[in-house]
């Protein structure tokens, strides 16, 4: 039987044809027995290595303990997925390639449309709760550990073909090949393609743009780690400032009484005391405020921390000349500090970077480091291999693909200010807000860390404000946030489209987005 539909829908033969249309409209394969047929999947460099049907509830990754991953039947955050096919394949583009993906399709309910999921750090997994996320809303989904496993860049010491996996080509790749599984196993292409990702995701989201501007629709590239040596060198940078001499480290205990200062200072600048800064570019918060007054105290910091402060605060510049290398950390960031100052050592991705891939010596010494010296020589290696920084997005504008870009303003890894800069040469190279509005936005999310946490509203629906823009050309004039107290939100908040920022309507609860306008 799964020889002769499969037979009938290839050759597109009058018989069986309305039951494989009856198919298609519900979402379904033509032969829901397809799925093991896919091992023998020709896919050139690739390598199908496994297919297989997964029923509702059943998934288990990779060292989960139950058919849910948490210990027991019916739990853990992949108890909910619907039925897929699950597919495993090998990608070879290069003889030193290894590139792992994973491809799953509804069993049914398909929406007829592909979602790619992205990665975080420098990778080395399947990003599996990501792809359960978009398997839950009737994508097929697919994921790949970008050519390496681990969540360290060892992998890339010897190996230049490795880095260049990770740093755009395994993204790719993987779009070809899981497209190309999508279309055997339903019968027809996806109607739509799109990229979800934040961090390491969001930089892959913008190289794909940049360098295959054809293979998305849509793209969400959330706090974005990108330009990554730059990013980097401010990394090493921050971390020399606060971990190399030891009277300018500023422990994590006390950087709630720094924030909370900050807060006090900047609140009410947009009119609303809610203990958020709505617009941290217009606070001018000088850490020497909380100087010491002779005795040391918990309460305030001394001039050595001080001077510490004021550079995370500050952007890192070129020490001969003066030009910005990256955006310091906002004011509001102070609760994130930890990840990148918190001691003994600086970012371990900023290590790795420079110790496997600029330096070529996992013994290097990041108290070495020369911001002018070292950030040419990162550049040098890289030749233009890790950063996605190319503002003109002709090709992906020009076949309709839309661009949604959000940050963070209490991002403390990566300063969200580099997204800003980003957009901002966007919009300048190809031809003024009037002209891109309509494809590419930008929305700073205000008390949101990096890529979620935070004070402030930090979850948000940007998948079904991009599938409306793709799909309906209804540009996001505000995205509503919330922050849950419990299983209800206790607080909204419309994030607008940079640069605007949600101002008070003047009425209402300060809780409520419905009381606030974007100007």
């Amino acid at each position: 039987m799964r020889f002769v539909l499969a037979t009938v829908f290839a050759l597109g033969l009058a018989v069986g044809a309305p039951a494989v249309d009856a198919a298609l409209a519900a979402g379904a394969p033509p032969d829901p027995a397809g799925c093991e047929g896919l091992a023998s999947l020709a896919l050139g460099d690739a390598t199908v290595t496994m297919a297989q049907p997964v029923a509702a509830g059943a998934f288990t990754p990779a060292g989960g303990r139950g058919p849910a991953g948490g210990g027991r039947a019916g739990a853990g955050p992949f108890a909910e997925l619907p039925a897929f096919c699950r597919v495993a394949a090998t990608l070879k583009p290069t003889s030193d390639s290894d590139i792992k993906i994973e491809v799953w399709l509804p069993a049914s309910g398909w929406n007829g449309k592909f979602q790619a999921v992205g990665n975080g750090g420098w990778a080395g997994t399947i990003s599996y709760p990501a792809m359960a996320a978009a398997l839950k809303r009737g994508y097929a989904t697919s994921s790949t550990d970008t050519g390496h496993t681990g969540a360290n860049g060892r992998f890339a010491l010897g190996h230049p073909e490795k880095f260049v996996d990770f740093a755009y080509r395994s993204e790719h790749e993987m779009t070809v090949k899981a497209k190309a599984i999508v279309e055997r196993y339903y019968g027809r292409a996806p109607q739509r393609s799109y990229w979800n990702g934040c961090s390491t995701g969001g930089r892959q989201g913008l190289a794909e743009a940049q360098r295959y501007p054809d293979d998305y629709d849509g793209i969400i590239a959330g706090a974005s780690a990108n330009p990554r040596t730059y990013l980097n060198s401010w990394q090493l940078s921050i971390a020399q400032a606060m971990l190399k001499d030891p009277a300018s480290f500023i422990p994590p205990a006390t950087y709630p009484m720094i924030h909370q200062a900050v807060v006090a200072a900047c609140d009410a600048l947009d009119g609303v005391k809610d203990g958020l800064i709505a617009d941290p570019t217009r606070c001018r918060f000088d850490p020497k405020s909380l100087e010491c007054n002779g005795e040391e105290r918990a309460t305030c910091l001394t001039s050595a921390q001080v001077t510490a402060a004021r550079t995370v605060m500050s952007p890192v510049r070129n020490p001969r000349t003066g030009e910005e290398i990256f955006p310091g950390l906002e004011p509001g960031t102070e609760l994130a500090w930890a990840g990148l100052v918190g001691g003994p050592d600086p970012v371990a991705t900023a290590l790795d970077q420079f110790r496997y891939i600029v330096f070529k010596d996992p013994n290097w010494d990041w108290r070495t480091f020369d911001l002018e010296r070292d950030l040419a020589a990162a550049n040098k290696v890289d030749a233009g291999t890790i950063n996605a920084v190319n503002p003109d997005l002709t090709r992906f504008a020009g076949h309709g693909g839309k661009l949604l870009l959000y940050h963070g303003w209490s991002d403390g890894s990566v300063a969200p200010r580099a997204s800003v800069n980003y957009y901002t040469s966007v919009v300048k190279t190809m031809g003024g807000p009037a002209k891109t509005g309509e494809w590419v936005r930008l929305f700073m999310v205000p008390g949101m860390g990096h890529c979620g946490g935070g004070e402030g509203p930090n979850t948000f629906d940007a998948v079904a404000a991009l599938e409306q823009w793709v799909e309906q050309g209804q540009a996001p004039d505000r995205i509503i946030a919330s922050r849950a107290a419990g299983a209800s939100a206790e607080r909204t908040r419309p994030l607008c489209p940079y640069p605007q920022v949600a101002a008070s309507a003047g009425t209402g609860s300060i809780d409520e987005a419905a009381s606030f306008v974007c100007k």
